[in-house]
């Protein structure tokens, strides 16, 4: 699912994501494919941002831009 899909069916929620795609630029990865798992209470996305296990991640979708990572 693209990120602007995600943004329309959970409109200003904190998202915990599984990423199934992503492409490599310079030193970054650029996600281009999630799979929604679940939302995130507010009160609680900041411990799930720092226990996520690998190959996911949590974000918010009020956020425009696709996400970036470092490698």
């Amino acid at each position: 699912m693209k990120w602007q899909q995600v943004r329309e069916l959970f409109p200003d929620q904190y998202i915990l994501l599984s990423v199934r795609d992503y492409i490599e630029q310079e030193d970054k990865k650029i996600v281009t494919e999630v799979e929604p798992i679940r939302v995130i209470d507010a009160k609680d996305a900041n411990k799930a941002f720092f226990n996520v296990e690998p190959g996911n991640l949590v974000y918010h979708t009020g956020n425009e831009a696709s996400f970036m990572a470092s490698r």
